[in-house]
Parts: C-alpha cells; structure tokens; sequence
C-alpha cells in the first residue's frame, strides 16, 4: 500500500500565492472584484499545486453545479443501436466539455424510469437538462417543468405551439421530405411509397406532412407505418410491395428505415435504383455509405443539433439573474436540410 498524497487546500494556495482565502476563493469560484495580477498569482499557485475547487463547497456559491442532464426518452437497446443517438450525444459533450460542464445520461425504459428522472431533475443535481425523442404521450415533459429546470429540447415538442418559454433544436424534416420526393418524381416515378418513421414523434409527422405535400393525390397503400428500425423498415417494406407490387420507389422515413427497406428489395429480386429507387433521410454516414447501393438521402446535421442545444441550455444559465432577464432566452432554431444524391436513386 502507498499512502496517499494529501490534497492541495484553499489556505496553501493562499499561501502559495500571497494572498488571502477570501481572495482565492473569488478566484477559482470565477467571483468579480478582484484585481488582475492578483488573479495570475492565485492561477499559477492553483496549477503549481494542483488545487481542485471543492465542487459541494464553489456549488454553494456560484449556485451552479457545472453538470447537465440528458435525457433521452428511449430504451438502452435503441440507444446504443442507434448512430443518431450516438451523433447527437458528441456534439452535446463537445459544447460541454468546452465549457467544463459534466454530462449526465439519463435513459427511461418505462414509467418507474420517468418516476426516477423526474425525482433527480428536482432533487437540484444538475443545471439543467437536454431532452430528445420524446413520443407524444411522454410523461417528462410535464415531470421536468414541475421540477424547475431549464430545459432544451431535441425535436419540436408535439405541445409546444404557442407554449412560452420553450426552446428546441430541430430539422427541417417537413422541407427536408419535400426535397426527397421531388427528387423521385423528377426521376420519372409515379407510383411512390413511404414508410414513416413512429407516428408519435413530430419528426415522423413532419415528414410525412411533407411526402403528402407532393404526393397530394397519392394512394394511401403506399403509405406504411413503421418505427425509424431496419426491422421495421423490413417489416413494412414487405407490406407496401404486397399491397402495391408496381410501385417504383420508395421515400423512408430514416436511414436505418431505408436500410431495411433495400434488404427486403434484393430479396424479392427488385433491382434498386432500376426497379425501385430508395430515399432515406439523416445521412448518417455509417449507414448510408455501407448499404447496397449507396443511400441516396437527405442530409440534416445531427451532431450539429446536438452542439446547438447545449449552447442554448449554456447561453440561457448564464443568462439567468442578469439585466437580459426573459428578454435572454434563447429562440428555438431549426436548422435547413439538404439532399445528398448516390446511388440508389
């Protein structure tokens, strides 16, 4: 056994530095008032002993706790399945880690797991809370705005028109579907189906508002309910070619959608983008490259969604007290989508 090096205190570095505790303490606790030499004394005395602020005790005064809570209103299965998850939750700890801010995941598999969000969002662990892929009967909403937090949210909230005080970050996904679909009918195709991703989802609604917006007449076989997974891609791909074997191209609600789409499509001996043309729509570059052709796809900035959310969330704490006031919140943003042409259509 070895025995442990005792940790640095705010009486050394004031030490260290010349200077008194009170002054330290406005220092590493990021506190006005204190002239600038002073400040480059009490820093270098901090690295030179490596000093670590007392989290419990810089909370007390800076009424921060430098964490925030992701919440993400799935499964662990679908989660660590899924790349978007995956896009979205680097381009949040990117934002965070700049700021020296700590994520906190938090996952809900089903109520009990709403129960135990809810309890640790008001319980003042964190300073606020990031929230995607929220489904329309989703209990957090309600269970995070009684607990007080400031609050962000992936993808428009299917309650949120004309609600104050709500911000998100999402996709054109409406303009973006609109895109995908033109581009079949400019290919010549007449009779085209979608699969939408989970109709309890606003990104879901969205898109298939915006198939039916150039589609206004079209058959409603051709429309298939799935779940944004290659399984139910699969499973409703195989439904639309036996409601509707002529059909000559296919719109998908994602990629992973998509994939499972062309598995099916090669099995029933279809050649793609000859028979039937594919559009899916994320881009997520580890799905859409390796499929078989290449996806053809709209492209919306996943990571960069997530990066924005937490600027929001970091832009409105610092705000919060200050003369801003509510004139400080932040505006929702939607950022614009684009079509990225390969091979399967």
């Amino acid at each position: 056994m070895t025995e442990t090096a005792s940790r640095p205190t705010l009486e050394a570095v004031a030490a260290r530095a010349g200077v008194s505790r009170a002054t330290v303490s406005r220092v590493v606790n990021g506190a006005d008032g204190v002239r600038e030499p002073l400040v480059e004394r009490v820093r270098r005395a901090v690295e030179e002993l490596g000093y670590v602020p007392n989290q419990a005790a810089r909370s007390l005064v800076t009424k921060r706790h430098d964490a925030v809570a992701v919440v993400i209103a799935e499964p662990e299965t679908r989660v660590f399945a899924d790349p978007f998850f995956a896009l979205q939750l680097r381009g949040i700890s990117k934002e965070l880690t700049a700021h020296d801010s700590q994520l906190v995941l938090l996952l809900t598999e089903g109520r009990d797991d709403h129960a135990r969000v809810g309890r640790y969002l008001a319980g003042g662990h964190v300073d606020g809370a990031l929230v995607f892929s929220l489904h329309l009967d989703d209990p957090l909403p309600g269970l995070i705005q009684r607990a007080g937090v400031p609050t962000v949210f992936g993808g428009r909230p299917g309650w949120s028109d004309g609600t104050p005080g709500v911000v998100y970050v999402d996709s054109d996904n409406r303009g973006g579907a609109r895109e995908a679909v033109r581009h079949l009918a400019g290919l010549g195709r007449t009779r085209i189906g979608h699969i939408t991703g989970a109709l309890d989802q606003t990104s879901a609604v969205d898109r298939l508002d915006g198939f039916r917006d150039v589609m206004v007449d079209a058959d409603p076989r051709l429309i298939v309910e799935s779940d944004f997974t290659p399984a139910g891609g699969e499973r409703a791909m195989r439904e639309l070619l036996d409601r509707c074997p002529d059909l000559d191209a296919v719109f998908a609600a994602n990629d992973l959608t998509a994939s499972g789409a062309l598995r099916v499509l090669r099995e029933r001996g279809l050649r793609v983008p000859d028979d039937v043309a594919v559009v899916g729509f994320d881009d997520m570059l580890p799905v859409a490259e390796q499929t078989d052709p290449p996806l053809t796809t709209v492209r919306q900035d996943i990571e960069e969604m997530g990066r924005l959310m937490a600027r929001l969330l970091l832009r409105g704490l610092d705000r919060r007290g200050t003369d801003e006031g509510v004139a400080g919140v932040p505006s929702s943003v939607i950022l614009p989508t684009t079509l990225v042409r390969r091979a399967s259509a």
